[in-house]
């Protein structure tokens, strides 16, 4: 509705138009009653025939108004004139912060002094119980005098595009699954339609802050569908490599506002206006990064082995694993996992490419000479921004002092990072696992053999982890290690033991494990994974890895499996949240396990464009182009997915696991005879080595050959074989989720009421 110039609204009269938006038209006015100008805005239609949105506004701008604080846009008063519904508001002579970003970056000084002044506001209304939702430069005012001001808090949502590229959802009344907000601002949560909490709006600031810094955005995409992926699965761009002049310190606190988890972000404004006034009091480029407020994060590179007997990798590796396990267990730190460091053992890269690539801010480098029973252990933690030595330290002691020196190198990383380290995580990194020096040796050659993930490599360590337990009955690492490599056995498939075999190994192994240590996070994690696969024991599997994120909170595995064990009961949220933080924890390896839970939540096209930005990063990567693939496939795009299937497999010839999705596509493509050319070949496989059941039924469920296909299943389901713990949900199986067999089948694994 458009007021003319001296219409009245009760005492206030109106002078003259000022803008309009999605919330409606904004007026200057005149306050006959206290001689004041103010604002008026005058509702849209749509809120004023929603009486419970109506309802919803009044009781908000009630609370807004009680905060009297000056970083919050002040509400006088709340009316109705006939048809008319209106808010009078504080007037403001200035500009919005989009205004001031238009014309490019703001002033480190000046971008602090805002961000200080919003996370203020924040703060008081935060304590109110009051969130913004919509917190954006277009609703932040900056006055003529300097000051920042907060706009339309607690308003209902707009629902026009205020630019291009500004997409902005929601109706007025908030429902669960609704996405409320606005696009590049919005948090994880946000997108995913999940009801959201204060922290949402810390992480809108956090993208308020960069670009006030650089002068773009965040998580700006080409379109509102990659931004979204975007918000969901990247990192902005590094603030210190981007502009050149943000200390590590600030870079810390931006990247720590837009952590995905909100359980890792600043859990208040209070904490994030101390770190921010902490960066602008002029200390910020002397304070280390991790030391006000972000999650500490360190990456231990693979030791160096300066013996000289190379033969002594074995150690140096173990040394290695063994210190990420120990700071695994300390709750307030980021650990970047073994599997990612372990790309970096030649240092090709700069520490600061290093650091880059996995997420950390920290390095610790180090160096093993082994000589007869001494060693000489050489660490250093270093800055990975600035290459500032942070401790360093060289240990020459007898062999049987390497437990010693591993909790001391733990525990001084954790005390130079300014970790907080509990009474009990302390105990389990001093826990001494063994006093056979032999037998600890032993298992570090099982473990080594292990890690080459080959046929030959797990008898090998099959073998010396036995060794080990003969030398030592107790050394609960070892048989938790046969635990592990068993279990990989029975999900992999092996020429000389059935999975079912294998699982039962895996079984007493690990009940051995824990009744030696009980507090062996991974031999929980183990524990788990066998009731899933084995017992399909969905429960007593979910109460086991919290028991172990309990015991190693930074171990990226665990979080994983129990992401695994969310998508197969249908948690597909759960699912992307926990694999997201086992991405984060170990980002070389779980590249795409977050676009593979996205297929089977039924997201293709955010999928898709996970799996396209694997491919980019690592043209070589199967398993990237079967994700790639399947998200074309189950978008209809046929010869695009088929394209990439073929892909995987050129990359991957021995995998009957590509080889059998790509039969599948081809039924579903309506190359029936292609499929059957890939029957063919699994079966002429099968003859010399072990095929999975379960890969035989994907071609028979693309060619709708359904009762073949559940013959399969339903023997996949008796072996125990590949990945039938995961049938519930899986995208290859939709078009047998009707059949009889297929229900009857998902009831005998407990999964028919999950």
């Amino acid at each position: 509705m458009t007021l003319s110039s001296a219409a009245r609204l009760g005492p206030y009269e109106i002078l003259s138009p000022l803008g309009s938006g999605g919330m409606g038209e904004v007026y200057r006015a005149r306050d006959a009653r206290l001689e004041r100008d103010v604002a008026i805005k005058v509702l849209p239609e749509s809120l004023t025939k929603d009486r419970e949105a109506l309802a919803r506004f009044e009781r908000e701008a009630k609370a807004v108004a009680a905060l009297s604080h000056p970083n919050i846009l002040a509400i006088f008063d709340f009316g109705t004139h006939g048809e008319v519904v209106f808010a009078v508001t504080e007037l403001l002579e200035g500009v919005t912060l989009r205004d001031r970003l238009d014309a490019g970056p703001l002033p480190l000084k000046q971008a602090l002094a805002f961000a200080v002044q919003t996370a203020k506001g924040l703060s008081a209304a935060h304590e109110k119980g009051i969130i913004h939702r919509d917190l954006k430069p277009e609703n932040l005012f900056v006055t003529r005098e300097g000051h920042l001001k907060i706009l339309d808090f607690g308003l209902a949502k707009r629902t026009d595009p205020e630019k291009p590229g500004d997409v902005t959802y929601g109706p007025e009344r908030t429902v669960p699954g609704t996405i409320m907000g606005t696009l590049g601002y919005m948090s994880p949560e946000q997108v995913r339609g999940e009801p959201v909490d204060h922290r949402s709006d810390i992480f809108a600031l956090g993208t308020i802050l960069y670009e006030m810094l650089t002068g773009g955005r965040a998580f700006r995409r080409d379109s509102a569908a990659e931004t979204m992926v975007a918000i969901l699965v990247d990192e902005p761009p590094d603030l210190w490599e981007s502009t050149g002049s943000v200390s590590p310190a600030l870079a810390g606190i931006v990247h720590h506002c837009l952590e995905k988890d909100a359980n890792q972000r600043f859990q208040s404004a209070r904490d994030l206006v101390f770190n921010l006034e902490q960066v602008s009091g002029g200390s910020a480029e002397g304070v280390f990064p991790v030391a006000i407020g972000r999650a500490p994060s360190v990456a231990v590179l693979p030791f160096l082995n300066f013996s000289a007997d190379p033969e002594n990798e074995f150690f140096a590796d173990g040394m290695t694993e063994d210190v990420i396990a120990n700071l695994s267990k300390i709750r307030s730190l980021k650990v970047i996992s073994r599997t990612s460091v372990m790309a970096f053992k030649k240092r090709e890269q700069s520490l600061r490419e290093i650091g880059k690539k996995l997420g950390a801010a920290t390095i610790l480098d180090g160096s093993i000479r082994r000589a007869g029973n001494r060693v000489r252990i050489v660490a250093q933690l270093l800055d990975a921004w600035t290459d500032e030595h942070l401790w360093a330290e060289t240990y020459d002691r007898e062999l049987t002092d390497i437990f010693a020196i591993q909790t001391d190198v733990a525990l001084q990383i954790a005390a130079a990072l300014r970790a907080e380290l509990s009474p009990d995580e302390r105990t389990r990194i001093q826990k001494k696992p063994t006093s056979n020096a032999g037998a600890y040796q032993l298992y570090l050659q099982g473990r080594y053999a292990y890690y080459r993930a080959t046929e030959e490599g797990f008898r090998e360590a099959i073998e010396l982890f036995e060794r080990a337990i003969a030398e030592d009955p107790e050394l609960s690492l070892a048989h938790a290690g046969l635990a592990l490599l068993y279990a990989e056995i029975a999900g992999r498939g092996n020429a000389e033991l059935s999975p079912a075999l294998a699982l039962a190994k895996s079984k007493e192994a690990v009940e051995k494990a824990l009744a030696l240590d009980n507090g062996l996070g991974d031999a929980h994690c183990v524990a788990a994974t066998l009731m899933f696969m084995g017992d399909y024991d969905w429960e007593g599997a979910e109460r086991e890895l919290k028991i172990a994120l309990e015991l190693a909170p930074g171990s990226a595995i665990i979080y994983y499996l129990y992401g695994v064990l969310c998508s197969s009961v249908g948690r597909y949220d759960d699912a992307l949240r926990l694999v997201s933080r086992a991405q984060e924890l170990d980002p070389l390896r779980h590249k795409t396990d977050f676009g593979t839970e996205l297929l089977r939540s039924g997201r293709y096209p955010e999928a898709l464009e996970v799996a396209r930005r694997v491919v980019e990063f690592e043209p070589t990567f199967s398993r990237g182009y079967s994700v790639l693939g399947w998200a074309h496939v189950l978008m209809g795009n046929y010869d695009e997915g088929l394209a990439a299937l073929e892909r995987a497999v050129t990359l991957a010839p021995g995998s009957t696991l590509f080889r059998a999705q790509l039969g599948e596509a081809y039924a579903l493509a309506g190359k029936a005879e292609q499929a059957r050319d890939v029957l063919r070949t699994l079966h002429a496989m099968a003859k010399e080595r072990n095929v999975s059941p379960y890969h035989f039924a994907y071609v028979h469920a693309g060619l709708g050959e359904n009762d073949e296909a559940m013959d399969w299943l339903e023997k996949a389901y008796e072996e125990r074989a590949g990945g039938i713990y995961g049938i519930k949900g899986s995208f290859l199986f939709m078009g047998l989720r009707e059949h009889p067999r297929f229900k009857a089948l998902l009831k005998k694994m407990n999964l028919a009421g999950a």
